[in-house]
C-alpha cells in the first residue's frame, strides 16, 4: 500500500530547509481543502492522506463523478503498514510530519537524500540545463551571482532583468527590474543573497505563451515523458491549465514552434536529466517552458527551460484529469471562492 500525500507548501518548507516549518495559512488552507487531488492519480491499492475524509470523498465526487473510499486523516495513519509514501515534493517538513504520525522512516528519504533533492532543486541547474538544450530555434540565458553591483551594472546597459531568488514558490521570489534598481529591490536583494547565497539574474523576454513538459523519473538513470503541460499565469502566479488530448495541445504549440524542435527538446531533457537524477530523484517533475516573441523580425522563439520543478505539478494533475474528462478541451482552474480552494473544470 502507498500513501499519497498533497503537500503544495513545498517549495517555501524547501527553501526555509526546517523541519519545523509552519506555512503561511494560505498554504495550510490549500493543503487542507486540496487535500484530495491525489486520488486523481491514485492506483487501486493507495490511500490519500487528508484532513476531513468526508469532505476529501464529497469533493472528488463532484469533480470527478466517481468515488474513491481510500482517504485516511493522520490519526487513522499509524494504524495501516505503508510500503511507499508519494508527497507533492520531499522536503525535511514533510519527512518531519509524517515522522510524527507515524510513518516508518525507512520507506521515506532519508535527510542526506532530501538535501540532495533540495540542492538539485536550486535555480542554478535550470540555468545549467539551459545550456545544454540551447539549438537552432531556441532562447535563453541566466546567471548566478551574489554581488548587487552585477545587477547594476546589467541595468545600466539599459537591460529588462528578471531576478529570481535559488529557492522560491511559483509567482513568489521573483523581481522585474527595468533601468535602475529601487531602495525596496535593492534590499530584497540583499536579503536573498544573505539568505540563500545568490541570485539568479536573467534578460527579460517578450513572453507569448506558457507551457511545460512533464516527465518521470525512475531514480536509475531513466526520465520517462508524460506529456504537455498547457497553463495560464499572472505576475508569475499559476492560474489554470488546459485539459486536452495530447494531439490539441501539440497542435496549439506548433502554431508558434515547429514539432520536430519540440520532440527533439523533449527527448535530450529525457537523457540530459536522466543522468542528473540517477540515484538522486525517483518520482514526478516538470520543466517550465515559454515561448518568445523574435525582436525586430516575424516568428518566436522557444525557451526550453524557464524553471525545473523537482516535484509533482499542476501540470501532472491536468493530465490525469484529462483521462477522465472527455469531450472539447476544457480549462482546470484553482479558485478561492467563498473561503475555500476549489478546483473547477470550465468549458473552453
Amino acid at each position: 500500500m502507498k500513501l499519497l500525500v498533497f503537500n503544495p507548501e513545498h517549495d517555501l518548507a524547501l527553501a526555509a530547509n526546517l523541519s519545523n516549518f509552519t506555512a503561511p495559512h494560505a498554504g495550510r488552507q490549500l493543503r487542507a481543502d486540496l487535500g484530495f487531488i491525489p486520488a486523481i492519480w491514485a492506483a487501486a491499492d493507495d490511500y490519500v492522506l487528508v484532513e476531513n475524509t468526508e469532505d476529501a470523498e464529497r469533493r472528488f465526487l463532484r469533480l470527478t463523478r466517481r468515488p474513491f473510499g481510500r482517504f485516511i486523516d493522520k490519526e487513522h495513519v499509524r494504524n495501516n503498514r505503508f510500503t511507499a509514501v508519494e508527497t507533492w515534493g520531499w522536503d525535511l517538513a514533510i519527512r518531519a510530519f509524517l515522522l510524527r504520525w507515524g510513518i516508518d522512516d525507512s520507506i521515506m528519504p532519508t535527510v542526506t537524500q532530501i538535501d540532495a533533492i533540495r540542492e538539485l532543486s536550486h535555480r542554478r541547474y535550470a540555468m545549467q540545463l539551459l545550456g545544454r538544450l540551447q539549438m537552432p530555434g531556441t532562447i535563453g540565458e541566466a546567471l548566478e551571482t551574489d554581488r548587487v553591483e552585477t545587477i547594476l551594472n546589467l541595468l545600466h546597459e539599459g537591460k529588462q532583468l528578471v531576478v529570481k531568488a535559488p529557492w522560491s514558490s511559483s509567482g513568489r521570489g521573483v523581481r522585474f527590474m527595468n533601468i535602475d534598481m529601487n531602495i525596496y529591490d535593492n534590499g530584497w536583494v540583499r536579503n536573498i543573497i544573505n539568505r540563500q547565497g545568490s541570485v539568479m539574474v536573467e534578460p527579460y523576454y517578450s513572453k507569448v505563451k506558457d507551457f511545460g513538459m512533464e516527465f518521470v523519473s525512475d531514480g536509475c538513470g531513466t526520465v520517462s515523458y508524460v506529456g504537455l503541460s498547457l497553463f495560464q499565469t499572472t505576475n508569475g502566479a499559476y492560474m489554470g491549465n488546459i485539459l486536452a488530448s495530447e494531439e490539441e495541445k501539440i497542435d496549439r504549440l506548433s502554431r508558434y514552434i515547429p514539432v520536430d524542435l519540440l520532440k527533439t527538446i523533449q527527448q535530450k531533457i529525457c537523457i540530459e536529466m536522466g543522468a542528473l537524477l540517477k540515484g538522486k530523484y525517483t518520482g514526478a517533475f516538470g520543466i517550465d517552458m515559454m515561448v518568445v516573441r523574435r525582436d525586430n523580425e516575424e516568428g518566436f522563439w522557444l525557451h526550453p527551460c524557464v524553471e525545473i520543478n523537482l516535484r509533482r505539478t499542476m501540470g501532472h494533475v491536468a493530465i490525469s484529469l484529462t483521462e477522465l474528462c472527455s469531450g472539447l478541451p476544457k480549462l482546470m482552474k484553482i479558485e478561492y471562492d467563498a473561503n475555500i480552494y476549489k478546483i473547477r473544470i470550465n468549458k473552453r
